[in-house]
């Protein structure tokens, strides 16, 4: 190889390194009580392992739920969860980011039971100034109930991805530029829970929940939480652009990451709100920049 050759070719592998995103850094494993509480029904968390396990019960009288003890402005956040196992119809296992506020920013991730043998169905949904309608469901491309897998979120000011087992199955880019609101002042407390929703979980409400099945049992680990922790009322981290998450490889995806997405969009996505012409017959704008269309 020439010595202009090798030039050329070592340029573009710095410049790749620089433009494109890399895989956020791995979710560190902490005890439960570092960063949650129980906020309902308390009898129907049970601890394992010192508090490094936890398990919610569902039943016919109560779910039960969690939720962070910090509000946060950006960051990545990540659970390890098995879900309901068995006939889980009509039941909802959701992790998910909220502020608290009537105009609310949310970022959600909704497992949604099925009966015995049909696949889960993940639902996310992204809530800007108490706007939300921008659901999309996958089946997911192993059984969620037999083991632990990885559910986390990357948020920062350039973007918010949704990865499973690290590959991202969704990205909402930061579209203001366009006049779509993107969450970046509202920090957001992180919330988790299991519950009952057969009037529309599963089949639009057909499914009812089968309670002969109970108690159903959702199990968590990991609670991993990299933040930057504000007040509910601050718009502002002094740490800002000082973190991983903050920095320039982080965004966007790479060229690795948009071909596993896509994989997903192609092989399992079952609804996406921007393909979807009876309820939006011009496409909503942020769905070109996102790739969704």
């Amino acid at each position: 190889m020439g010595r202009l050759s090798f030039t050329l070719c070592l340029t573009f592998l710095v410049m790749a390194t620089v433009t494109f995103g890399v895989p956020p850094k791995k979710s560190i494993n902490v005890p439960f009580g570092r960063n949650y509480f129980p906020t309902w029904a308390f009898d129907h968390i049970k601890y394992l392992n010192g508090g490094s396990e936890v398990h919610l019960v569902l039943d016919k009288y109560t779910g039960t739920g969690f939720q962070s003890k910090g509000s946060y402005l950006f960051g990545h956040f990540s659970m390890h969860i098995k879900m309901v196992a068995g006939d889980s119809a009509g039941t909802v296992t959701a992790f998910y980011l909220s502020s608290q506020n009537s105009e609310h920013d949310e970022i959600d991730f909704e497992f949604l039971g099925n009966r015995t043998g049909q696949p889960y169905i993940l639902q996310t949904n992204v809530f800007t100034g108490g706007i939300g309608n921008r659901e999309q469901r996958i089946n997911l491309w192993f059984d969620p109930s037999k083991d632990y897998h990885s559910y986390s979120v990357l948020w920062n000011m350039y973007q918010i991805v949704f990865f499973v087992d690290d590959v991202p199955i969704r990205v909402f880019k930061n579209s203001k530029d366009i006049g779509v609101k993107f969450p970046f002042n509202q920090p957001m407390k992180i919330y988790s829970s299991l519950w009952n929703a057969d009037d529309w979980a599963t089949r639009g409400g057909l499914e009812k929940t089968n309670w002969a099945n109970a108690p159903f049992v959702a199990s968590y680990r990991g609670f991993h939480v990299d933040g930057c922790e504000a007040s509910v009322n601050a718009k502002f981290c002094e740490t800002q652009g000082k973190r991983w998450w903050d920095q320039k490889e982080f965004q966007d995806l790479d060229a690795n990451q948009y071909k596993r997405l896509k994989w997903v969009r192609t092989r399992y996505t079952i609804y996406n709100y921007c393909t979807d012409r009876v309820r939006f017959p011009v496409p909503p704008p942020e769905c070109r920049r996102d790739r969704d269309i």
